[in-house]
């Protein structure tokens, strides 16, 4: 019903504002970078190592009393944090988070189960009955492992992202692409930094998401821009690309708005098991919308793309047909 009120037909000049994008975007990235190695990612278990415990929120209990039963156990920092399970029926849990234990020149995985092992033991003597729904320790060396993985998977999936692009287009697309990518990666991952959100495993299944979504994105746009190249050979080519855009983009603003929509949900009612996530994959949406416009086909008119309007070599005593 909303689409009768869309404009049938845009002629907004994106490539004319490319200068300030690029600007922006630069600031963006840059302050990313002093982010990340200033403030911090913060990371979750996963890749700092550590205990993470759920239980079922006993009755008439609340996180300090949680907390002032675990505060005699040596455990250092301790978070308690009370949730809503998800599922239909919506349990409420508290969760508990403590940090990789000394082991004292002895096994760090040893040690860190050990203490885990005590954490469950004073919850079931100070809660008879409580219900644990889930238990984890990972050791140093086992997050280490994740992260490198992780950041390994991040490099292959742009890889291959360059690699397809320069096949089905050319290697300029190709460039204009994988910069978008790198710029939707490092920019979000600051905003992590920033926002001191949990950085897991599942934050980088949302930055693989990002990948995967912006480029789709962008291949959409360039597809358009390749047509629309061929078809229009003496026209500017950021007249092209700005025309390619406002065909498309009806398409990339409703598929986004949608998308948004199904995330917010997600990031109101998922609890705090899906918050970082959901808020990785909105944020991301956002700005890989924005970097298939002012990034990826900005750097294509920038580099410029064979046409084939290259006026023929005519060969000498060649007379033709």
């Amino acid at each position: 019903m909303l689409l009768q009120y869309w404009p049938q037909k845009t002629d907004v000049r994106f490539m004319t504002l490319r200068l300030p994008a690029l600007l922006f975007s630069v600031i963006l990235i840059a302050a990313s970078f002093g982010l990340i190695f200033t403030k911090g990612l913060n990371f979750g278990i996963d890749f700092a190592g550590g205990s993470v415990i759920e239980i079922e929120k006993p009755a008439n209990v609340n996180e300090e009393d949680v907390r002032g039963i675990l505060g005699g156990l040596g455990l250092g920092e301790v978070q308690v944090n009370a949730a809503r399970g998800t599922g239909v029926e919506g349990i409420e849990v508290i969760v508990i988070r403590f940090a990789t234990q000394d082991a004292d020149g002895g096994d760090q995985e040893a040690a860190q189960q050990t203490a885990n092992n005590s954490v469950r033991a004073a919850l079931e003597d100070a809660f008879p009955g409580v219900n644990i729904r889930s238990s984890a320790a990972v050791g140093p060396k086992v997050s280490g492992e994740l992260l490198r993985s992780g950041l390994i998977a991040l490099g292959v999936a742009l890889a291959l992202m360059m690699l397809y692009i320069s096949v089905r287009f050319q290697w300029q697309y190709a460039l204009g692409a994988v910069a978008a990518l790198f710029h939707d990666v490092i920019i979000t991952m600051g905003m992590f930094a920033l926002t001191q959100f949990e950085f897991n495993l599942s934050t980088i299944a949302a930055l693989l998401t990002i990948v995967g979504y912006s480029m789709n994105d962008t291949v959409i746009v360039f597809d358009r821009v390749r047509e629309e190249a061929r078809k229009y050979k003496k026209l500017e080519l950021g007249k092209v690309i700005d025309l390619a855009i406002n065909q498309t983009l009806s398409r990339t603003l409703l598929t986004s708005g949608t998308t948004l929509l199904a995330l917010f949900s997600i990031y109101i009612f998922g609890g705090t098991v899906l918050s970082g996530m959901s808020f990785a994959l909105i944020f991301g949406v956002i700005i890989g919308t924005y970097s298939s416009i002012f990034v990826a086909s900005a750097l294509v008119l920038q580099l410029g793309i064979d046409r084939g309007d290259k006026p023929k070599r005519e060969v000498v005593g060649f007379q033709g047909v």
